[in-house]
């Protein structure tokens, strides 16, 4: 049986961290998007923005060398989203980034390579 899917609330631009500070600039002052106050669960430098219904997130990251945009997508079961994605020969890459304690989900790449979180909702 295929589990429903549907788009998550975040977006995550992956930022090289020689980029960042400009890149919060310009959705800040430039966009002039709405930074969201309150600790983000992130263990990376992170500014997040109002982006619409969703969250925009700019993570700093040291090592990397070009920017990257994850997204989120809701499965109404993650365990059946998993057998799935992996019928459908989609790579698990849980290795990129830990999820937070107690996060039902897991890292996802689609064939075009862009990181998917694909998590219950619930958070």
């Amino acid at each position: 049986m295929k589990p429903e899917f549907s788009p998550g609330r975040n977006i995550a631009m992956k930022i090289p961290a020689h980029e960042y500070h400009q890149t919060v600039l310009f959705y800040r002052d430039v966009l002039g998007f709405e930074a969201l106050a309150g600790p983000a669960s992130s263990s990376t430098e992170t500014t997040r923005f109002q982006f619409g219904d969703k969250v925009l997130w700019i993570d700093r990251v040291e090592a990397l060398s070009q920017a990257e945009v994850w997204l989120e997508v809701v499965a109404d079961d993650v365990k059946a989203a998993a057998a799935w994605l992996e019928r459908h020969g989609c790579a698990r890459r849980d290795e990129i980034e830990a999820l937070p304690d107690g996060l039902a989900g897991f890292w996802v790449s689609s064939p075009a390579n862009i990181i998917h979180l694909v998590t219950s909702g619930s958070r």
